[in-house]
């Protein structure tokens, strides 16, 4: 199979007919949820976790169930297991693109650990029973191009996975890497006077969902009063920043010697900052200051509030996101210099976006009250 320009292909946008689909084809319908927003809600799944008899755990050896991914001690002195998995349904109707966002997605959660490079990946993929043979073939060949795509993007290798029939379409994979201690970010060490970094704006879920009242075309755009062309091109940006792999992110936690990280995707910013918090050594607090949104996405959750919704939580930092950016606590002096080097690697922006405190109540993460929208237009 030959790579396919991933900015090129989500500019042109999906033809269903090009790629011998009925035009009236849409990957989306066949599931209910969309993406991370599939996610087990964090309050109830630590509560299930409770099973295990254990919660958000880190010591000298190992990282438990409930971070990214686990790290396991291996027999061999100095080396680790780091292995990840994870699965959603489709939020794009591409299914190239949607590979590509499955791998980077699956990835991410290695990279969140600092570890840059992936020794092996497995696929997973449910094949929705409501495909036929043609759309399965199809759907089936381009999303594994866009994984594979992705992950040789990554310099890792797909040997092996899995493949059933399900009621809905189901995209997922595992990333393994052996690792020496050194390659591995210690996550627990925020200390009162850190920064926090951001690497991707939020408002992943805003823009996937206007962008369906497009589709759907069933009168939702024109009661909020939305702009399509303004909603289309940020459904564009988000699918670029989807689809990006975090390894430079990763790479750069090194460098900079980053204090603790993790990736943005299910719980939205805030439930992450505070699972992040929590397992810090000292007593900590995370305080977000600033929210980069991508561009109009704060306004349509705005209008949202207006009529009496939620606006999708964007605001009380809950909006699930999709392979997002990294949340980074380092230095001011190292985020800085962190966020300039990422911003000119990846061709896209990065932000200091609050701080660490000294813990002094029950909350471990927060939106500041004076909090700052950040409106950050596309980058391609």
């Amino acid at each position: 199979m030959t790579s396919i320009n991933r900015i090129e292909r989500i500019l042109e946008g999906f033809d269903p007919v090009k790629n011998g689909l009925d035009d009236e084809f849409v990957l989306t319908k066949l599931t209910a949820m969309k993406g991370c927003g599939c996610k087990v809600p964090r309050d109830i799944l630590l509560r299930l976790l409770q099973t295990f008899k254990t919660d958000l755990i880190i010591n000298n050896d190992e990282i438990d169930i409930g971070l990214d991914s686990c790290v396991i001690p291996l027999r061999h002195p100095g080396l680790r297991l780091v292995q990840t998995t994870d699965f959603f349904y489709p939020l794009v109707d591409d299914p190239y693109i949607m590979g590509r966002i499955t791998c980077a997605n699956v990835l991410s959660d290695l990279y969140a650990m600092g570890v840059s490079e992936c020794d092996n990946m497995l696929m997973l993929l449910g094949v929705a029973v409501d495909l036929n043979e043609t759309q399965r073939d199809i759907i089936v060949r381009l999303f594994i191009q866009g994984f594979k795509d992705a992950a040789d993007e990554a310099d890792t290798k797909i040997r092996g996975g899995q493949t059933v029939r399900c009621p809905w379409l189901l995209l997922g994979g595992v990333a393994s890497s052996v690792a020496h201690e050194s390659e591995i970010i210690k996550v627990d060490r925020a200390v009162p006077g850190d920064v926090l970094v951001l690497t991707k704006p939020i408002g992943g879920q805003v823009a996937v969902n206007s962008y369906e009242w497009i589709k759907n075309n069933k009168g939702r755009i024109e009661e909020l009063g939305l702009d399509s062309s303004k909603i289309r091109k940020a459904f564009q940006q988000v699918c670029e920043q989807m689809s990006r792999l975090n390894r430079n992110a990763a790479k750069l936690l090194h460098k900079y010697e980053a204090h603790s990280s993790t990736d943005v995707t299910g719980f939205g910013l805030l439930g992450h900052a505070e699972n992040l918090a929590r397992v810090q050594k000292q007593q900590v607090e995370f305080v977000i200051e600033k929210l980069p949104i991508i561009e109009y996405m704060d306004e349509i959750a705005d209008r949202m509030i207006e009529k009496g919704g939620e606006g999708f939580r964007l605001f009380q930092g809950r909006s699930a996101e999709t392979s997002g950016g990294l949340l980074i606590a380092m230095s001011m002096e190292n985020a800085q210099k962190y966020i300039s080097e990422l911003s000119g690697l990846d061709n896209a922006p990065a932000w200091n976006i609050g701080r660490v405190i000294t813990k002094t109540t029950d909350s471990f993460a927060s939106i500041a009250p004076d909090v700052v929208r950040l409106s950050i237009p596309s980058s391609i």
